[in-house]
């Protein structure tokens, strides 16, 4: 297992990179390490307080979640009805993520269905389980580094449960790397999970758009240490 030095995690004052902006619509690079949305233990600081104000402190509607430790796009829709519009698609947008897991992943791709809900023992994680929501991931092999024993995928949500790719990927036998809360700790200081991609219709043009987000630095070394490089192949 490469060891890479801790990248900071920034708080959301920080300037955030814009990957596309026009009138009714703002996506971001999100860093680790920021929290989403507002919640009882973050109710200040978190990514919507500095996108809202950013712009003028508008009513921005985050679409989807990412977790605090998750880097990639976010989107945001800038009035309600295009959050409505972007909300009803959706499930038919491309959303990709990238993610290093331990272990060799024999598949060169291929289809996790499994159904998740909630852990009895702690509300705060998700298991598989029978009386679950119907859940699937695709997954593509981008990597493997047998000296370090890590795989890199790249993964497809095609259901959008919480922390699905982790219980997904660890159900299989490749946690993520770094997730201590499905994992084991390692020496990557957070779970190395990327929302890399999302190809959505413009909610109010209809044209196709497409967004990615680049690979923060910590990711980055990581992977460089590894003897990995990201190539994809567009399988899924």
């Amino acid at each position: 297992m490469p060891t890479i030095m801790r990248e900071p995690m920034y708080p959301p004052q920080v300037s955030l990179e814009v990957l596309y902006e026009d009138d009714v619509l703002l996506a971001v690079n999100k860093p680790a390490g920021v929290v989403v949305h507002p919640t009882y233990k973050n109710a200040t600081g978190t990514l919507l307080d500095t996108l809202r104000a950013r712009n003028a402190n508008s009513p921005l509607f985050l679409v989807g979640r990412l977790d605090r430790l998750t880097s990639g796009v976010v989107i945001a829709a800038k009035t309600r009805g295009v959050y409505v519009e972007i909300q009803r698609a959706w499930s038919d947008a491309e959303k990709d993520y990238l993610a290093v897991v331990r272990g060799h992943v024999d598949a060169t791709r291929g289809e996790i269905d499994l159904p998740l809900g909630t852990d009895p023992a702690d509300r705060r994680r998700r298991v598989v389980r029978p009386d679950g929501a119907r859940s699937m991931t695709r997954f593509e092999r981008l990597g493997y580094s047998e000296a370090h024993g890590v795989s890199l995928l790249r993964c497809r949500l095609v259901t959008g449960r919480r922390h699905q790719i982790r219980v997904h990927l660890a159900a299989r036998g490749w946690p993520i790397v770094g997730d201590v809360v499905y994992g084991t700790p390692d020496s990557f200081p957070r779970h190395a999970l990327h929302a890399w991609r999302a190809v959505m219709r413009h909610p109010t043009s209809g044209q196709p758009l497409g967004l990615e987000a680049p690979l923060p630095v910590d990711l980055v070394a990581f992977l460089a240490a590894a003897g990995l490089s990201l190539t994809c192949r567009l399988h899924l």
